[in-house]
Order: C-alpha cells, then structure tokens, then sequence
C-alpha cells in the first residue's frame, strides 16, 4: 500500500469520523424546533441524543472485534454506509419513536467510525507519520463541535430540520466509496464473529435502556408502582448478568477486569464525569436558548459556537502542556476551569442570552482538552500494547455512558422540579413578595411584601406563562449546578492516585 493511497485513505476516514462528530452537534441546536414540527413530548425529546449515545457505547468495545473479523478497510466501509442510510431515514421520519429508533442505527454505525480512525494512524501509515496524522485527526474531531451547532441552525431555518441529516448522504458515499478503493491492509477473519459474545451485548443494551426509562419515569411517579419496579428488575437483572459473564467469559464484551488497576478506574471515572459535562451542556444549552428564550436555530448555534471555538484555539497549548506538566495537576486545572463554567450558568435569569452565557463557555471550552489529555495519560499510561486498544476503548466508552445518563438527569430535573419551582413561586406571589415578581418579570408596583388579594381569573392566566418560565429558569439553574458539583467532587480522586510519580515530559520515573 503506498504512502499517497494510505494517506487519501486516512483522510477520507477522518472525513467520516467528522461527520460522526458533527451530527451530535447539528442536531442540538435544533432540538426545540425537530420537537415541535414531530410533536415530540417534552419528556422525549432528550431520546434524539441519548439514543445515538447510548448506541454508541455498545458500539465502540465492538470496534476492535469488527475490525479483526471484517477487517479495518471493509469495517469502516459499512460503518460510513450504515450511517449514510440511517441518516436518510432520520431525515424521513414522521414521528418521535421513527426517529428515535433510526437514531439508534445512525449512532451505532456512527460509534465505530471515531475508534477506527485513531487505530488507522498506527496500522496504515508509516511510523515517521504517525504524530502527524494523530493531529491531522485531532484538528478533524475538534472542528465539528466548532462549526456543527451553527451550521444545524443554519440548514434547520434556511432550509428544514430534514437537511441536518441529508447533509451527511454525499460526504458519506465519497468517504465510503473512497476508503473502499484507497485502503488496502488487512483481510477479513471472520473466525472472530465466533468469539463476539452476542448474549452480553443485547443484556448491556438492555440494561442501559432500562437505566435511561428508570431515570426518567421513576421521579414521575414518586419511585413507587409496577412500572416503576419493573423497569428497576430489569436494570439490576441485566446488569447483574451482563457483570458476571464479562467476568468469566475468555473474550467478554467488556473487559471489567480492567478496573482492578486503580488509575484506569480513577481515569475512567474522570471520562464519565467530562461525559457528563461535554454532553449535558450542550444539551441543556439548547433547551434554554430554544425554549426560554426562543431564539431560531440558527440563533442558537451562533450562540453555542464560542465553546467549540475556544476549545479549538486551547486546544495546541493543552497539547503542549501535556507533556510538560503533571498530569494531576492539569486535570485539577481542567476540571477546575470547567467546573467554574458550570457553575457560573446556575445563576442565569430569562434575560440571560450571548452576553450571560460567553464567558461560562469559554472557560468550558478551554478546559475541555486539558481534562481530556491528561485523564487519558492517567488511565492508559503502562499498558502492554496488546492491551491498549481495549483499555481505551473501555474508557472512551466511559465518556459516552456518562452523557446518556447525564441527560437522562437532566430531563428528569427539567420535567420534575419545574412543578414545584412554579408552586413555590406562586405561594411567594400571594404573599406579595417584590423579589419573586422581579424574578418573574411582573410589573413590580402590584407587589407589597404584603400578602395580596385574590386575583381575578385574566390576571391569573395572564401570570401563568411568566411563572412557568420562571420555574423553568430556576430548574436550568439547578441542573447547572448539579454538574458543576459532580465537577467539583470528581477532584477528590486526585489524591487517591497512585503509582509512579509523574515526570514534567510526561514520563513516568521509576
């Protein structure tokens, strides 16, 4: 295979992993207006995200056995193609459960792609390349957040919501027929579709939707009845199961043993939380713009494109750094910085817009890869070779667990507490507090601090939709947060690292 076709290969697939990337981002900023045109109920409208995550958390411990059994070249090839598809069945879909189902496809293909093109670096290029194309990737992965929520704003208001999806079909069939034709190492073994353990998969997949269903309908109904006890049977059953068969079986879905090294768990648990973040973020963030505000698509993606470009331009002086600085100290640094992100939009009101939201993005988007580069450094540093490609693919798996439950959290705070934020409110109201009507956005001459008479049937009304905004405000403020305290707590594990002590050129010393 020669250098020129290698290298027109590996572009193509990075060109893939792109679109992967971008279609989180694309379709974010553009929930609030796909939920209207479907009628998606609220309490729906975070399964848009959290079906591709959770998809592609089975997907990626799936990459390395595809790749032996189909080989890189052909692996890759009905990835893209899968994707392609199911991105054309999501622009079709007339109803939430189409849609949600196809994107379950779409995330699933979509998972493969992001693993596979780092492992191409190393097995399809020349070694004196490879930091080469490590970049070359890096600066791919990293421009899709950037460009992605506004140019979902962009194709949803100019064009449809449908085009977020169509934008993928040409890319998608160049990059399939172009990796199909360059890439040429490896041969299919197929004697490994044998040895994938199919009965974990389906109990993991299970045991994950079963998590996402409890954590959004155990609030609703006080964690009490039937449906809520079932779906809780389901989820300690599968998950139970699917434990002790990837602790026995000779090549389990999951490696678990991993876990018994301490700084990959430590790691790990830093992906899960930066999961939380990265995703629950931008989720919450679109919501915000979209419902409280009411801004357009395209509005919102001009909002939420300073994280991505942020991280863009932080992202070569984390790289530098990462090699010059301890590792715990950069990730107390990263998820510092992006713990004050967090924390700084849990004081929002329903007048904050651009302004309110800049500087918690920048301090999100700047920490991003110093949370990313130094947590990988810990969990991975000191695995045999043959090990690492699943050690990492264990951790990056980490990652995206964390979004789906991440939003999961959020929807449930989202949908619970706004009741009793709006009652609260109300109570305070009646007893005619000024601070509570500033909140609200009520003329403030009508508020005494005195409790009030009973209002008439239009003022009433007209008052509902200022007070649900208003506990709906106070809800966003409290998921906010929320994650910046798991933020916060997840740099309790710092002290509890152990091993060798860390060199500045990032090195371990012996």
């Amino acid at each position: 295979m020669s250098t020129a076709k290698a290298w027109a290969g590996f572009i193509a697939m990075c060109v893939g992993m792109f679109m992967a990337i971008l279609d989180i981002q694309v379709v974010a900023s553009s929930l609030t207006f796909i939920q209207g045109a479907l009628n998606i109920p609220s309490d729906m409208t975070s399964w848009i995200q959290t079906a591709y995550l959770i998809a592609e958390v089975v997907a990626i411990p799936l990459t390395g056995w595809l790749t032996r059994a189909m080989s890189l070249r052909w692996m890759f090839v009905a990835a893209t193609a899968g994707f392609t598809l199911a991105s054309i069945g999501c622009s079709l879909s007339t109803s939430a459960e189409e849609l949600i189902a196809i994107r379950v496809v779409q995330g699933f293909c979509g998972g493969m792609l992001i693993p596979a093109v780092f492992t191409s670096a190393f097995t399809i290029l020349p070694e004196r390349h490879r930091v080469v194309a490590t970049v070359f990737a890096g600066v791919f992965a990293m421009i899709a957040p950037t460009a992605g929520p506004a140019v979902g704003g962009y194709l949803t208001e100019t064009y449809s919501w449908h085009w977020i999806f169509l934008i993928n079909v040409i890319p998608g069939v160049l990059v399939t027929l172009a990796v199909a034709g360059f890439i040429e190492t490896g041969k299919a073994e197929w004697k490994f579709f044998r040895q994938i353990d199919y009965g974990t998969i389906a109990l993991a997949a299970a045991f994950l939707a079963a998590l996402e269903l409890l954590l959004k309908e155990g609030p609703k109904h006080n964690w009490q009845g039937n449906e809520v006890l079932e779906l809780a049977v389901a989820c300690v059953v599968c998950g139970a199961i699917g434990f002790i068969l990837c602790m026995r079986r000779p090549y389990p879905f999951v490696d678990l043993r991993r876990f018994k090294n301490l700084n990959f768990s430590l790691g790990c648990g830093l992906s899960f939380i930066l999961g939380i973040g990265l995703y629950g973020s931008t989720y919450i963030l679109a919501v915000f713009l979209g419902i409280v505000r009411g801004h357009t698509p395209l509005e919102i993606g001009k909002v939420m494109m300073v994280s991505g470009a942020v991280q863009l331009i932080a992202a070569p002086v984390a790289a530098v750094l990462e090699t010059r600085i301890d590792a715990r100290v950069l990730v107390g640094v990263g998820y510092g910085l992006f713990c004050a992100g967090l924390l700084s939009n849990g004081f929002q009101t329903f007048h904050t817009d651009f302004g309110g939201l800049f500087w918690p993005q920048v301090f999100r988007g700047a920490s991003v890869m110093l949370c990313i580069l130094p947590a990988t450094r810990l969990a991975l540093d000191g695995w045999p070779a043959k090990d690492l490609p699943d050690a990492s693919g264990l951790f990056n798996l980490m990652r995206n667990l964390g979004g789906a439950i991440g939003i999961a959290l959020i929807d449930t705070i989202l949908e619970q507490r706004t009741k009793d934020h709006a009652v609260a409110i109300g109570e305070a109201l009646k007893q005619g507090s000024r601070v509570v009507a500033r909140e609200v956005g009520l003329p403030l001459q009508m508020f005494h601090d005195t409790p009030m008479p009973p209002m008439d049937t239009f003022t009433r009304l007209s008052m509902e939709p200022l007070v649900t905004r208003a506990a709906l405000v106070r809800s966003f403020n409290e998921a906010w947060l929320l994650i910046g305290i798991l933020f916060a707590i997840s740099l309790l594990a710092l002290p509890f690292v152990k091993g060798k002590p860390w060199r500045p050129n990032g090195v371990a010393a012996e």
